[in-house]
Protein backbone atom coordinates (compact mmCIF):
# COMPACT_ATOMS: atom_id res chain seq x y z
CA UNK A 1 0.00 0.00 0.00
CA UNK A 2 2.53 2.19 0.85
CA UNK A 3 4.19 1.99 -2.79
CA UNK A 4 0.94 2.98 -4.36
CA UNK A 5 -0.02 5.54 -2.13
CA UNK A 6 1.01 8.58 -0.67
CA UNK A 7 -0.54 8.01 2.43
CA UNK A 8 2.00 5.98 4.77
CA UNK A 9 0.81 3.03 6.39
CA UNK A 10 2.45 1.30 9.19
CA UNK A 11 3.05 -2.42 9.22
CA UNK A 12 1.64 -4.39 11.76
CA UNK A 13 -0.26 -1.40 13.07
CA UNK A 14 -3.13 -2.26 15.27
CA UNK A 15 -6.46 -0.66 15.38
CA UNK A 16 -6.62 0.43 19.22
CA UNK A 17 -3.90 3.43 19.74
CA UNK A 18 -3.81 6.43 22.23
CA UNK A 19 -4.61 9.54 20.46
CA UNK A 20 -5.08 13.21 21.55
CA UNK A 21 -7.84 15.57 20.66
CA UNK A 22 -6.49 17.75 17.88
CA UNK A 23 -6.13 14.21 16.52
CA UNK A 24 -9.68 13.03 17.18
CA UNK A 25 -10.98 16.74 15.83
CA UNK A 26 -8.76 16.30 12.62
CA UNK A 27 -10.38 12.90 12.23
CA UNK A 28 -13.68 14.21 12.82
CA UNK A 29 -13.32 16.86 10.39
CA UNK A 30 -13.24 14.35 7.44
CA UNK A 31 -16.89 13.84 6.13
CA UNK A 32 -16.02 11.03 4.51
CA UNK A 33 -19.04 7.93 4.86
CA UNK A 34 -16.81 4.96 3.68
CA UNK A 35 -13.96 5.35 6.34
CA UNK A 36 -10.79 3.16 5.70
CA UNK A 37 -9.58 4.47 9.16
CA UNK A 38 -5.93 2.45 8.70
CA UNK A 39 -5.21 5.04 6.10
CA UNK A 40 -7.41 8.16 7.23
CA UNK A 41 -5.23 7.59 10.89
CA UNK A 42 -1.99 8.08 8.53
CA UNK A 43 -3.26 10.07 6.18
CA UNK A 44 -3.84 12.87 9.15
CA UNK A 45 0.01 12.77 9.86
CA UNK A 46 0.40 13.49 13.44
CA UNK A 47 3.13 12.29 15.09
CA UNK A 48 2.23 9.03 16.34
CA UNK A 49 4.32 6.85 19.13
CA UNK A 50 3.64 2.75 18.89
CA UNK A 51 3.60 0.77 21.67
CA UNK A 52 4.94 -3.12 21.40
CA UNK A 53 2.70 -5.63 22.80
CA UNK A 54 2.70 -9.68 22.45
CA UNK A 55 -0.12 -10.71 20.01
CA UNK A 56 -1.29 -13.40 21.67
CA UNK A 57 -3.97 -16.25 20.22
CA UNK A 58 -7.55 -15.75 21.60
CA UNK A 59 -8.56 -17.92 24.75
CA UNK A 60 -12.28 -18.06 23.56
CA UNK A 61 -14.06 -17.12 20.39
CA UNK A 62 -13.03 -16.20 16.93
CA UNK A 63 -12.37 -13.76 14.71
CA UNK A 64 -15.23 -12.12 12.56
CA UNK A 65 -12.41 -10.99 9.75
CA UNK A 66 -12.97 -13.91 7.28
CA UNK A 67 -9.92 -13.79 4.50
CA UNK A 68 -13.27 -13.02 1.96
CA UNK A 69 -13.86 -9.80 4.45
CA UNK A 70 -10.04 -9.05 4.99
CA UNK A 71 -9.45 -8.55 1.22
CA UNK A 72 -12.60 -6.55 0.68
CA UNK A 73 -11.46 -4.49 3.19
CA UNK A 74 -7.58 -4.44 1.85
CA UNK A 75 -9.54 -3.05 -1.92
CA UNK A 76 -11.60 -0.30 -0.18
CA UNK A 77 -7.69 0.72 1.21
CA UNK A 78 -6.89 0.86 -2.33
CA UNK A 79 -9.81 2.52 -3.82
CA UNK A 80 -9.44 5.17 -1.06
CA UNK A 81 -6.47 6.04 -1.18
CA UNK A 82 -4.71 4.75 -4.57
CA UNK A 83 -5.90 5.52 -8.10
CA UNK A 84 -2.59 3.10 -9.33
CA UNK A 85 -5.03 0.18 -10.56
CA UNK A 86 -6.70 3.08 -12.99
CA UNK A 87 -3.12 4.33 -13.82
CA UNK A 88 -2.49 0.37 -14.70
CA UNK A 89 -5.73 -0.08 -16.58
CA UNK A 90 -4.77 3.02 -18.46
CA UNK A 91 -1.07 1.54 -19.57
CA UNK A 92 -2.76 -1.93 -19.76
CA UNK A 93 -5.00 -0.79 -22.53
CA UNK A 94 -2.31 1.48 -24.08
CA UNK A 95 -0.04 -1.64 -24.40
CA UNK A 96 -2.63 -3.86 -25.65
CA UNK A 97 -3.34 -1.74 -28.51
CA UNK A 98 0.53 -1.16 -29.14
CA UNK A 99 0.76 -4.87 -29.44
CA UNK A 100 -2.67 -5.50 -31.56
CA UNK A 101 -1.13 -2.94 -34.13
CA UNK A 102 2.55 -4.47 -34.30
CA UNK A 103 0.53 -7.80 -34.59
CA UNK A 104 -1.48 -6.52 -37.72
CA UNK A 105 1.66 -5.22 -39.13
CA UNK A 106 3.12 -8.20 -38.56
CA UNK A 107 0.12 -9.93 -40.71
CA UNK A 108 0.03 -7.64 -43.09
CA UNK A 109 3.63 -8.04 -43.87
CA UNK A 110 3.57 -11.94 -43.92
CA UNK A 111 0.61 -12.29 -46.26
CA UNK A 112 2.47 -9.81 -48.47
CA UNK A 113 6.14 -11.60 -48.35
CA UNK A 114 4.89 -15.27 -47.78
CA UNK A 115 1.46 -15.41 -48.10
CA UNK A 116 -1.00 -17.04 -45.42
CA UNK A 117 -1.69 -20.60 -44.96
CA UNK A 118 -4.21 -20.21 -42.15
CA UNK A 119 -7.34 -17.19 -43.73
CA UNK A 120 -8.22 -14.76 -41.20
CA UNK A 121 -7.20 -15.97 -37.96
CA UNK A 122 -4.35 -14.04 -37.30
CA UNK A 123 -6.38 -10.95 -38.28
CA UNK A 124 -9.40 -11.69 -36.06
CA UNK A 125 -6.67 -12.00 -33.30
CA UNK A 126 -4.99 -8.87 -33.61
CA UNK A 127 -8.70 -7.11 -34.41
CA UNK A 128 -10.20 -8.28 -30.63
CA UNK A 129 -6.86 -7.07 -29.33
CA UNK A 130 -7.22 -3.69 -30.89
CA UNK A 131 -11.24 -3.53 -29.80
CA UNK A 132 -10.46 -4.74 -26.23
CA UNK A 133 -7.42 -2.33 -26.00
CA UNK A 134 -9.02 0.43 -26.71
CA UNK A 135 -11.77 -0.42 -24.74
CA UNK A 136 -9.71 -0.64 -21.73
CA UNK A 137 -7.44 2.19 -22.77
CA UNK A 138 -10.91 4.50 -22.94
CA UNK A 139 -12.02 2.99 -19.11
CA UNK A 140 -8.90 3.77 -17.54
CA UNK A 141 -8.94 7.23 -18.61
CA UNK A 142 -12.89 7.10 -17.26
CA UNK A 143 -11.81 6.29 -14.12
CA UNK A 144 -9.53 8.53 -13.86
CA UNK A 145 -11.57 11.49 -14.37
CA UNK A 146 -14.03 9.14 -11.78
CA UNK A 147 -10.95 9.33 -9.43
CA UNK A 148 -10.18 13.10 -9.27
CA UNK A 149 -14.36 13.79 -8.88
CA UNK A 150 -14.15 11.18 -5.98
CA UNK A 151 -11.29 12.76 -4.40
CA UNK A 152 -12.77 15.90 -4.70
CA UNK A 153 -16.28 15.25 -3.13
CA UNK A 154 -14.28 13.52 -0.07
CA UNK A 155 -13.74 17.39 0.85
CA UNK A 156 -10.36 16.31 2.68
CA UNK A 157 -8.63 19.42 3.63
CA UNK A 158 -5.22 20.47 1.89
CA UNK A 159 -3.24 20.50 4.86
CA UNK A 160 -3.92 19.95 8.73
CA UNK A 161 -2.30 22.39 10.79
CA UNK A 162 -0.83 21.56 14.32
CA UNK A 163 -0.67 24.31 16.46
CA UNK A 164 -1.47 27.81 15.79
CA UNK A 165 0.52 30.54 17.46
CA UNK A 166 -0.70 33.80 18.42
CA UNK A 167 1.30 37.11 17.01
CA UNK A 168 3.61 38.19 19.41
CA UNK A 169 2.88 41.84 19.96
CA UNK A 170 5.39 43.88 19.99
Amino acid sequence: MNKISHTELVDGARDYRLINRKFVNALLELSEYNRFSKGLFGWVGFRTKWFDYENVERVTGETKWSFWKLLLYAVDGIVAFSTVPLIASTVLGLLSCLLSFAGILFVIVRKLLVGDPIQGWASTVCIILLMGGIQLLCTGILGQYLAKTYLETKKRPVYIIDEQRSKIQG
